[in-house]
């Protein structure tokens, strides 16, 4: 019964919860090598922008990305990568945590991945899930956001 009761009073939280997800301790340099593969890849001049489609896996230092496409936006002043616009679910790995969704928005620019549709991240035993996601990859801290649902692991119950 008193479980039931804490399974309720979670579900009440306002539909915004915000959290330290550590990521393992990992800080990514934004002007660190990308590694992108996949099994086609489309390059549109005119736009700046590179398509990858078909099983894309993304590398950076220690975060891995895999979506069924990745579209690569170019900076207009550097020419570096700003931008990777994956869909097609998203898988998002660290050492030590995984993350789900429908659609990400990896800002290397400004540093912030944003998950967005059916977001489940997985932290050990713990599992968060909302519409929306967004981290500073930096810092490793995340705002959850649309309908956040948990499960907290207490250890042996």
């Amino acid at each position: 019964m008193i479980r039931l009761i804490a399974l309720f009073a979670i579900m009440a939280l306002p539909a915004t919860a915000q959290t330290k997800i550590d990521l393992g301790g990992l800080t990514v340099d934004p002007s660190a090598e990308v590694e992108v593969s996949a099994d086609s890849l489309s390059v549109d001049q005119d736009t700046g922008t590179a398509q990858f489609t078909g099983n894309v896996v993304v590398g950076q230092g220690d975060l891995r990305m895999a979506a069924g496409a990745i579209r690569v936006v170019y900076d207009d002043a550097t020419g570096d990568i700003g931008q990777l616009l994956a869909s097609g679910g998203v898988t998002f790995v660290t050492a030590t945590e995984a993350a789900e969704a429908d659609s990400a928005d990896y800002n290397i620019t400004n540093g912030t991945l944003t998950l967005s549709g059916n977001v489940l991240l997985t932290q050990g035993p713990s599992a968060l899930s909302a519409d929306r996601m967004v981290i500073n990859v930096a810092d490793g801290t995340a705002r959850m956001d649309g309908r956040v649902r948990t499960v907290f692991s207490q250890g042996n119950n």
